[in-house]
């Protein structure tokens, strides 16, 4: 009688690797969003502290020239920049409170000037911005607002 051994196979089969890449490729669908929500996150804990430092640069300022900076290259950070790469806009308050010149400060939903001496914020990730808090360019943006009092996210004044 012939003798007939059978050969062993020890390859995957097409099946088997369409699986795995299925596998693969909804883990990388899970992490891929929850690793920029994390970046977005860390993006804007770094901004808010930013913020923060440049806030005391301009309070000395005032404390040492009696008066707000024109600009920030006034204080020597001219080039800095945000984690998005987008410059920090610095707005001084007028020298007339009684309405000259506010229109281009940052405004609360009543459309209302959120703070009374200077405006500091990042324009957020899309790089755009509106000085109504209403507008939809503006809700991604990082703002300090009443007077220091409140350092985040538009979305969340």
């Amino acid at each position: 009688m012939p003798s007939f051994t059978l050969k062993k196979n020890s390859g995957f089969t097409l099946i088997e690797l369409m699986i795995v890449i299925a596998i693969i490729g909804t883990l990388a669908g899970i992490a891929v969003p929850m690793f920029s929500s994390y970046k977005d996150r860390a993006y804007i804990a770094r901004i808010k502290v930013e913020i923060k430092n440049i806030e005391g640069d301009i309070m000395a300022f005032m404390i040492e020239n009696d008066r707000f900076p024109i600009d920030l290259a006034e204080l020597g950070l001219g080039g800095i920049l945000d984690p998005y790469g987008n410059p920090y806009q610095y707005l001084p308050a007028p020298a007339d409170k009684h309405g000259g010149g506010m229109g281009q400060m940052r405004k609360d939903h009543n459309l209302v000037p959120v703070n009374t001496d200077f405006d500091l914020y990042s324009m957020g990730k899309d790089g755009r911005s509106s000085p109504p808090f209403t507008a939809r360019a503006s809700r991604d943006d990082i703002v300090r607002a009443n007077n220091g009092q409140y350092i985040g996210l538009v979305s969340g004044y």
